[in-house]
């Protein structure tokens, strides 16, 4: 019998907001395993007794990385983790993008600027700017070349906090054309989605935004699974060493598509708007799980 934690975080006296989470713990013990909802900084927990501790929805780890990944090396020294502790190390900063960009897969253009970098910011063209570690769109913002000011600010606080920051022209077409983010599970391509724009113009850095407005089930385009073939193929160990993986996709300025985020670590996996692939999660689970 299968002894699997699904790791996510402690929401205080909120409510929880993966709204898959106990889903996916119900079919899972229907499937004959013992599943566990456990936060990843809950010091009382024995992460020895699980066979398997599965990354679900860490989604506080971007405002305490050293300490996350530092859980992450610590659990995978305990038992099974998903995904495992180097692709969460390399994950967690996103300046993994220029890894992928030297292996070839078409990345958006980032420039990244260090505390004490100059404040080297485009003037001919809309940007985003953003953390290397962040999540739910903390700390980005959309700028139009006048705003540059603005834009300053948000670089001063980012860099007084001792963030490092991405600068990336914003892709206009995500405005007619959304996100798009393919999911695979187990090596294989388990569903697609799209996604409305996350950064509206005007929006404050630290103000608060939808993560996935206005998400629906798509089919991904051929050339939309080959970018994800691509960067799936090079991450630190392989595409085999890694149960799960969300690929953001965007139509680049030559109209084909661009990798956005390649997300390894706690990627929302949208079964509410995908039942049909519950099962297969819970077969590939029960199967990492295994001796």
């Amino acid at each position: 019998m299968a002894r699997i934690a699904l790791v996510t975080y402690d929401p205080g006296e909120e409510p929880g907001a993966d709204r898959d989470l106990p889903v996916l713990r119900g079919a899972l013990e229907d499937a004959g395993a013992v599943a566990e909802i456990v936060h990843w900084d809950d010091p009382g927990v024995d992460w020895a007794r699980f066979d398997l501790a599965l990354i679900r929805s860490t989604w506080d780890y971007s405002l305490r990385v050293a300490e996350f990944v530092g859980w992450a090396e610590r659990c995978a020294g305990l038992t099974r983790l998903m995904n495992p502790a180097p692709v969460v190390r390399w994950n967690t900063d996103k300046r993994y993008l220029g890894d992928l960009a030297d292996a070839g897969v078409p990345v958006v253009p980032t420039r990244y600027l260090a505390p004490g970098d100059p404040a080297d910011l485009p003037v001919d063209h809309e940007f985003v700017v953003k953390p290397t570690a962040g999540a739910g769109a903390r700390y980005a913002a959309r700028y139009a070349p006048k705003e540059r000011e603005t834009a300053l600010g948000q670089l001063a606080r980012m860099h007084a906090e001792g963030l490092t920051a991405m600068v990336q022209p914003y892709v206009t077409d995500i405005d007619s054309r959304g996100e798009r983010a393919l999911q695979f599970f187990g090596g294989r391509l388990l569903h697609a989605s799209r996604k409305g724009a996350v950064l509206e113009p005007g929006t404050p850095y630290d103000g608060d935004k939808t993560p996935h407005p206005r998400l629906e089930a798509w089919e991904p385009t051929a050339a939309e699974l080959a970018v994800a073939e691509r960067a799936l193929a090079a991450v630190p160990g392989g595409a085999d060493s890694v149960l799960y993986a969300r690929v953001d996709l965007v139509d680049g300025a030559d109209g084909e598509p661009w990798l956005m985020e390649l997300e390894l670590v706690e990627p929302n996996l949208f079964l509410w708007l995908h039942p049909g692939s519950l099962p297969v999660v819970v077969d590939r689970v029960i199967e990492a799980a295994a001796p």
